[in-house]
């Protein structure tokens, strides 16, 4: 009887909250709520074309999953695909192994099984879970999770979840490939590329050759071309059914591989109450700048005659997506213009930024941290910002403890400069406290200060509207000011020309794990040293975004960091709650994929669990080969190209073969010591008799190439017969479609294998070629070349 009225007990609890059970691993006999979800690959159509995707639950993006604060999660993920796949439970606090990070912290999920991710619901809010297994969230392997809290504390009367997302017909795989190949096409799709012929008639042409002497195409933005930017799976979506005067909650997650957008909305502001899942004081804001990876959610109040638009504009002005809430007349939102690249670059070139960064470096382990922000910085590091000046000199002797006392610290106001007794490199510039209409600013040379005007500090806030300062935490977030501070400095560097991603010119396979420990305040600064934005994101942790609200600064869990701007973020751990290593990484996905990562360690044992799976598999995503070719038919000759590179490795085959009977090919292999520097060897083969095929040279050959400022490639080698050669090479965009590009290479032959002293035996051999390309897709243009040794022509070149 005992065991009946249990029973009955138990099924009258299952019928009242519906997904009552006993689980194991569930200590604290929290209410359970189960979900099952099941990727596989299926053909869908997102831009107008049927193309091979993968699907969470039959759709993209996959199931929004509900909770409430205080229950147990138990989620099943059936793998029905041939390759392996995780999922990562974006903004969610849970124990290390259930992160989801294939490798580091959880096994990855392989094909034809299923895996338990178990925890309990410690939070409410808007969050999101994706793949993080490659590049499948690309491919769709990504969707929402709303946390109801356990009381409701704000007044509206429904919940809409809208995700946005954007899509390639290509597979990714070759997009990232693409992207390695420093093909332009992508740019000239979009109708973002800034060709030289725009960039003359615009009249800065000078800022265009300051960009190139350091090493920089232009102002990029965004890298990727995407037919469609999507809301839920859609490229606009209308929600008729809310009635005039009920207030919609709207949860809006940007769960883009690569996009970042700028949302508008029509009719009266919105009500913004919430960033990365945690409350904001509420705040009215109708132009909001959403990074990838991050959530808002905004309370809107349907009109009584009408409907509200929201629009999401990618970032670079090449797409956006559109929903509508209510009935009829449409309020309409607010257009935001293209961003001009070509001014970005003109006010930059007056501010004489030094940019270009190294991705990688001569000594890997090494840390420049301090060194790269005194070079590529803004040298914005030791501002005086008392009394509406600033000093714009950066202390060259200036040093930064990893510790310092946290003590010393005025945690009021964390971002002013304080009275510790040593400078620290890195402080965040706090912009509210700029009088932007009249400034003081020492020079370098002279010791007077000299007033500036506003106008002439254009380029100084070029990049300010992206900032946090509207985002005020409800309560205090600031911490014991007798904690223990360990400062680190992290300098956001990339390549564009090898599309390489890295922190301190250090990528994901060359870096040490950032240790940190419980009960010290970990402070990061991001400097960020490229054109790119880049939404850095921890796993498992919220931390402060350090903005003019002091005390009451944001907490998130991912945070955008501008091009040539600063962020400061700081955390701690929850005493032990968070130990194992954690990933944090720039959540453009190709970015991450490309080196922007890294590995953050409490430095405790690691999960026995995981002792199969070796975090090495991890690590090398970020490094592996990358395989391209290029074969040029033409009427005076053929060409053909094939590389394989990966992160300091490359391996070469060319070979150019004239109609006229001319013959050279070589096979090299490189090592990269630098972004700009390798060294190569290999062989050469060409025939030694002008239109005779009869007689074939093979020379061993070995020197080096270097990127010179203006972006010319530069090649210096000596082949075994010791004949030096140095070869010069460059293409340039003069039309958006069209390219000119030429090559020129000397060889002195001074006969000191044969004959010594040279005497009479000296020689030389020039040889040149130059042209015009122009763009018909990704995979395909018309050329036209003349060169010295095959004549002149033209044809078809095949990118592959």
């Amino acid at each position: 009887m005992n065991h009946f009225k249990f029973f009955i007990i138990l099924l009258l609890i299952g019928c009242n909250q519906g997904f009552a059970q006993i689980v194991e691993g569930n200590p604290d006999n929290l209410p359970v709520r189960e979900y099952t979800l099941v990727i596989k690959e299926e053909m869908v159509n997102k831009a107008g074309k049927e193309t091979k995707g993968m699907t969470v639950n039959g759709t993209i993006p996959g199931p929004t999953l509900e909770f409430t604060e205080g229950e147990y999660a138990v989620i099943y993920v059936k793998n029905e695909m041939d390759v392996q796949t995780s999922i990562h439970w974006h903004g969610l606090l849970l124990p290390n192994f259930m992160d989801g990070v294939p490798y580091l912290t959880t096994p990855p999920i392989k094909p034809g099984t299923t895996f338990k991710y178990e925890f309990p619901i410690r939070q409410s809010g808007t969050y999101w879970y994706h793949s993080h297994t490659m590049l499948q969230e690309q491919s769709g392997v990504f969707g929402s999770l709303l946390i109801h809290p356990k009381e409701k504390t704000l007044d509206y009367d429904h919940d809409l979840v809208l995700m946005l997302s954007d899509w390639t017909n290509e597979n990714p795989h070759s997009v990232l490939r693409n992207l390695k190949r420093g093909n332009e096409w992508y740019q000239m799709k979009k109708g973002t590329a800034t060709p030289l012929n725009k960039v003359i008639a615009r009249g800065a042409f000078g800022a265009q050759l300051d960009f190139w002497r350091q090493r920089m195409g232009g102002a990029d933005i965004a890298d990727v071309y995407y037919p469609a930017f999507l809301i839920n799976g859609e490229e606009s979506v209308t929600y008729p059914n809310f009635n005039p005067g009920e207030k919609v909650r709207l949860r809006i997650i940007n769960g883009s591989a690569s996009s970042q957008f700028w949302m508008t909305f029509g009719g009266n502001p919105p009500l913004l109450v919430s960033a990365d899942g945690l409350d904001v004081v509420p705040v009215e804001h109708s132009k909001t700048f959403i990074a990838t990876a991050e959530t808002y959610d905004f309370i809107i109040t349907i009109p009584q005659n009408g409907k509200i638009e929201l629009r999401a504009m990618a970032q670079d002005g090449s797409g956006n997506t559109t929903a509508y809430f209510g009935k009829g007349e449409v309020f309409s939102a607010e257009i935001i213009p293209k961003p001009d690249k070509i001014k970005m670059m003109q006010e930059m070139a007056k501010m004489d930024m030094k940019m270009g960064a190294h991705a990688i470096k001569f000594q890997p382990k090494k840390d420049e941290r301090f060194e790269m922000k005194d070079e590529y910085g803004m040298q914005m590091g030791a501002m005086n910002m008392e009394e509406g000046t600033m000093d714009m000199q950066m202390p060259k002797d200036a040093a930064m403890d990893e510790k310092v006392d946290h003590s010393k610290m005025n945690h009021s106001n964390p971002e002013k400069k304080t009275d510790s007794t040593k400078t620290m490199k890195g402080m965040e510039m706090d912009h509210s406290k700029m009088d932007h209409s009249k400034m003081e600013m020492t020079s370098d040379s002279s010791s007077k200060t000299e007033e500036m005007d506003h106008s002439n500090m254009e380029g100084m806030n070029m990049f300010s509207e992206y900032n946090y300062d509207y985002l005020k935490s409800p309560e205090k977030t600031s911490y014991d000011k007798n904690l223990p501070v360990k400062e680190i400095l992290l300098n956001l560097t990339g390549n564009m020309q090898r599309y390489l991603w890295s922190m301190n010119g250090v990528p994901l396979s060359e870096a040490d794990n950032i240790k940190i420990k419980n009960g010290e305040v970990t402070r990061m600064t991001f400097n960020n040293l490229t054109m790119m934005h880049h939404p850095m994101h921890l796993h498992g942790h919220f931390f402060r975004v350090i903005n003019k609200n002091g005390e009451h600064s944001p907490l998130k869990h991912t945070v955008n960091v501008p091009p040539m701007e600063q962020v400061t973020i700081e955390f701690s751990g929850n005493d032990g709650d968070e130990n194992g290593d954690w990933f944090f990484h720039c959540h453009i996905l190709y970015h991450m994929m490309s080196g922007m990562a890294r590995v953050v360690s409490y430095e405790t044992p690691r999960d026995p669990r995981m002792e199969k799976y070796p975090v090495k598999h991890l690590i090398k995503e970020a490094d592996q080969f990358y395989v391209w070719s290029t074969a040029d038919v033409a009427s005076h000759m053929a060409e053909f190209n094939f590389v394989a590179s990966n992160l300091r490795n490359q391996f070469n085959v060319l070979a150019e073969y004239g109609w006229n009977q001319n013959l050279e090919a070589e096979v090299t292999y490189e090592r990269y010591l630098h972004d700009y520097f390798r060294v190569f060897g290999g062989v050469n083969i060409e025939n030694e008799l002008e239109d005779n095929l009869d007689e074939i040279s093979t020379t061993a050959i070995a020197g080096i190439r270097f990127l010179t400022p203006y972006l010319f490639n530069l090649d210096m080698r000596i082949d075994s017969k010791l004949r030096p050669q140095i070869g010069l090479s460059r293409e340039i965009l003069i039309f958006p479609r069209t390219a000119i590009f030429g090559k020129y290479e000397y060889q002195a032959d001074f006969g000191w294998v044969s004959d010594l002293p040279m005497g009479d035996n000296f020689s030389n051999e020039v040889t040149w070629k130059a042209g015009v390309e122009y763009y018909l897709s990704r995979d395909f243009s018309l050329m036209a070349s003349y060169d010295n040794r095959f004549g002149a022509g033209g044809g078809l070149s095949a990118r592959f």
